[in-house]
């Protein structure tokens, strides 16, 4: 029996430093399972600042200082976030980084999910993220945003128009709704078919092995339901 496709939901914000690690460390697990496991991959928001001005924007050093508590802190906090970035291949400009309200951003998230959207909402994901954690980029204002849609294949004004809208925000809101429905209090979080969550940014290995198990079980409770016949062992 073939295994089923097993669907990802990556519960993450466009400002979280460990969101963007556990994307490339997740990636190439994507990568080694490939062929072995048929994985379907979706971005659902989060905000680690669902009370950031909307509109304005301060240096992340500031942002750290007065969250954890001191310019010391900040600093051994950014420094050790770059650190784990650089093992990954991403080189942060924590200096340039600036902290803004993420909810356009998730809105344009959502709108790349959607069916007809020109550019896959993974491609978009990475865009944003690189756009503030290495470009140093507003990423709450709608023209940067509207400038990376377009780096990436999205009509630009198109992206204008429709972050001058409301559309998306209800949708948005509920994904932000259900996240703390089901108890998601830090991101990465990583939920697989619904049932079960892998918090953190695992290392790859971690990863290969969880979907592994998970894919296994999932296959079982397929068998189990179908009554199908498998590994010459027949379940009636």
């Amino acid at each position: 029996m073939n295994a089923p496709a097993i669907q990802v939901e990556i519960w993450s914000d466009v400002v979280c430093p460990w969101c963007y690690i556990g994307k490339r460390r997740f990636e190439r697990a994507v990568q080694e399972l490939a062929g072995e496991i048929d994985l379907d991959i979706v971005y659902r928001p989060y905000q680690l600042d669902p009370t950031a001005s909307p509109g304005k924007s301060q240096p992340v050093f500031e942002a750290y200082s007065r969250k954890f508590g001191g310019p010391e802190r900040a600093t051994a906090i950014i420094s050790r976030v770059t650190e784990a970035a650089a093992g990954d291949g991403l080189a942060f400009r924590m200096d340039l980084a600036l902290r803004a309200n993420t909810l356009l951003a998730h809105r344009l998230l959502w709108l790349a999910e959607q069916a007809g959207s020109p550019v896959p909402q993974d491609l978009l994901k990475e865009r944003l993220l690189r756009a503030y954690f290495v470009d140093g980029l507003d990423i709450g204002d709608p023209e940067t945003l509207a400038d990376c849609a377009a780096e990436i294949g999205f009509d630009r004004d198109s992206v204008i128009e429709f972050l001058e809208t409301d559309r998306g925000r209800r949708e948005v809101a509920a994904f932000l709704e259900q996240a703390a429905d089901c108890g998601i209090s830090a991101v990465p979080t990583y939920v697989i078919n619904g049932q079960w969550a892998i918090p953190g940014a695992q290392d790859t290995e971690t990863f290969v092995n969880v979907l592994r198990r998970l894919s296994q079980k999932v296959i079982a409770e397929a068998v189990a339901e179908a009554g199908v016949c498998t590994d010459d062992v027949c379940d009636v």
